[in-house]
């Protein structure tokens, strides 16, 4: 898997975001670089691309990249929803569409956001074929109100579409807090939940066109060239870290 961060433009501009995106961020992609990226990194084996942001739905050229990407690899994006609601939006998903799209939940003790994201849902249920999803973003200090929106979601999601994501640099809960956020119930997370170790099968590029195993993790190396072998050479530059504070 290969993920792409479009831009670190966002109007929603999380505090905690990963991505440090806020409404006034930078696009360094072009619609044509991305494009032309991502079809030789599938030529040469990438199977599926995800694309997030930044707000992958306030990036201008969108649907030109679903367009051309669509038919070639397994393809979704994460979301926050927001650009969803506005209708000449939803017009053009439902003309061009992703494989998957997981709507995340960033705040589950706002009941205004959980009712927002589950009408989102639904609405991509009923008027589409495209697979939904939900990332649930949990932190330390929200276990409770996580497990109440767990149980909202799984009325209308298996659990293999929700993702229990650990919020990273503060309030991260203990892998202890996150499972008890499914009630028992078998639940997706990310693979670094028990123990950070380098994926083998993913790469995440940055906004401003650097390059990491994890989308997390710092020291990511720039792209000398934007093409397979450029992001190849990328990874192998890399000095792989957790992006957790060191205990010592």
């Amino acid at each position: 898997m290969l993920s792409i961060d479009l831009s670190n433009y966002c109007s929603k501009q999380c505090s905690f975001c990963y991505n440090h995106s806020h409404h006034e961020g930078n696009v360094d992609w072009q619609t044509g670089e991305i494009i032309a990226f991502a079809k030789d990194c599938i030529v040469h084996g990438v199977r599926a691309i995800s694309l997030g942001g930044g707000e992958p739905f306030e990036y201008p050229g969108i649907f030109e990249v679903i367009k051309a990407l669509q038919p070639l690899a397994y393809l979704s994006i994460t979301t926050n929803g927001l650009p969803l609601e506005h209708a000449e939006v939803w017009q053009q998903l439902e003309a061009c569409r992703p494989d998957k799209i997981h709507v995340t939940i960033h705040f589950p003790d706002n009941a205004t956001e959980v009712a927002r994201v589950i009408s989102l849902i639904k609405r991509l249920q009923s008027k589409t074929d495209i697979k939904p999803g939900v990332n649930l973003l949990v932190s330390a200090n929200t276990i409770e109100y996580c497990k109440n929106v767990f149980s909202q979601l799984r009325n209308i999601l298996s659990p293999e579409q929700i993702i229990l994501v650990p919020q990273r640099f503060a309030n991260t809960p203990t892998p202890a807090q996150l499972s008890s956020v499914s009630g028992g119930e078998p639940f997706q997370s990310p693979s670094c939940l028990l123990q950070c170790t380098r994926p083998q099968n993913f790469a995440s590029v940055s906004w401003d066109k650097r390059v990491n195993s994890c989308s997390f993790a710092g020291g990511k190396e720039k792209l000398t060239s934007l093409d397979y072998n450029g992001l190849s050479a990328a990874l192998d530059r890399v000095k792989f870290g957790s992006c957790l504070p060191s205990k010592n």
